[in-house]
């Protein structure tokens, strides 16, 4: 299936270490997808939570469809993202056992169905982002 990246979160690699990623559907209404289409997405302060068994991801902002009036939906809402149980239970794992955090790292096209790349990782100290940036000067 073709992929076509849609958005990319800038901080994601900056600010956590991420060991594995995992890919989720996200949850939308009618104007989200058409703004989505039109690139309108932004995942610069996104984060996720495990919350009641579900994972609701913070912070994505869509802005409002410009022919949506009263049917757009409030940019940054709470949605939620699509994974099987077993994943989900999976990650609750990682989350309140070794403490990793969830972070969308991107979000694209999978044939015409929105996915987000959701990093598991843990959050970078000062001196390891400052160290980065100088190997990154440096080489």
């Amino acid at each position: 299936m073709e992929t076509k990246l849609i958005a990319k979160n800038p901080n994601a690699y900056h600010n956590y270490d991420i060991k594995d990623t995992i890919e989720a559907g996200i949850e939308l209404s009618g104007t989200e997808i058409k703004s989505i289409r039109n690139g309108k997405i932004n995942l610069k302060d996104s984060y996720a939570i495990i919350k009641n068994g579900e994972v609701l991801v913070y912070g994505i902002h869509i802005s409002p469809y410009e022919f949506g009036n009263i049917y757009n939906k409030d940019p940054l809402r709470t949605r939620k993202l699509l994974l099987h149980r077993k994943e989900i239970n999976k990650l609750v794992g990682l989350v309140t056992q070794q403490s990793f955090s969830l972070v969308p790292i991107s979000a694209y096209f999978k044939g015409s169905y929105v996915k987000i790349s959701l990093g598991i990782g843990k959050g970078k100290k000062l001196y390891d982002k400052r160290e980065e940036l100088y190997m990154k000067r440096h080489s």
